[in-house]
């Protein structure tokens, strides 16, 4: 609870909120088919450790005493990886300008720059079918992941998958970056492209470097001690 109550701080210290709405999901250890939710109604940078809700793979409420709302239809998305992806700990999906904006450009994320090239070929994508609340889209979206972790859904905004928390944090700022500097980049002219084989040995070379405890997890530690700098409440 005190990992994702933290990450929701993050997020908001970050600017990747959206008012009250998006979602950032993980499956509760030890208790199958049991996930944490935000309270629908709540700011990211309001969200503590007591007040996640846990809810069940539908998305119904299995904290009976907690007074707030889940917003299911919000979950209908994150119900069908954690149902169908084994490894999808963590699930994040938030309307960043940068990512929404790639997601409604054509031609999508393109080589651009360093983070990009760690994502190219590593990423599916999803035609817009407006928002995401019916069950028979559902085949559609698993087959545009494919074997991915990170799904670009066009014209909406990117869902990032982890085995832990701290790696879906780390895939997505990956993202976040990519886009920013896409978006910089394609502003003042035109782009310089990374060739294929350039992109090959930058993936094949950049996870070359130990990483200590875990994917993400210097990283998100390192945000963490930020976040307590401006508030602990988190923790509660």
């Amino acid at each position: 609870r005190q990992e994702l109550a933290a990450c929701y701080r993050v997020f908001a210290m970050m600017g990747w909120d959206e008012m009250i709405y998006n979602h950032i999901t993980v499956k509760v250890p030890d208790e199958d088919g049991s996930y944490l939710i935000n309270p629908y109604g709540m700011h990211f940078s309001e969200v503590t450790a007591s007040s996640l809700i846990k809810i069940d793979i539908d998305g119904n409420k299995v904290d009976a005493d907690n007074p707030w709302h889940v917003n299911r239809a919000g979950f209908v998305q994150h119900s069908l990886f954690h149902r169908n992806v084994p490894d999808a700990h963590a699930i994040i999906h938030t309307h960043t300008t940068a990512t929404m904006a790639v997601c409604s450009l054509e031609g999508g994320l393109q080589p651009t720059n360093f983070y990009a090239c760690n994502l190219i070929g590593h990423m599916g994508w999803h035609d817009f079918e407006g928002i995401t609340v019916r069950d028979e889209e559902g085949v559609r979206l698993l087959q545009n992941l494919g074997d991915h972790r990170v799904l670009m859904l066009k014209n909406h905004g990117p869902v990032v998958m982890g085995k832990s928390l701290p790696a879906a944090f780390q895939m997505y700022w990956v993202l976040q970056r990519a886009c920013e500097i896409q978006l910089a980049t394609m502003s003042m002219g035109k782009p310089i492209m990374v060739p294929d084989e350039v992109i090959a040995v930058h993936q094949r070379d950049q996870y070359q470097v130990a990483i200590p405890g875990g994917a993400g997890k210097a990283d998100f530690d390192a945000m963490v001690r930020r976040v307590d700098k401006i508030d602990t409440s988190w923790r509660d």
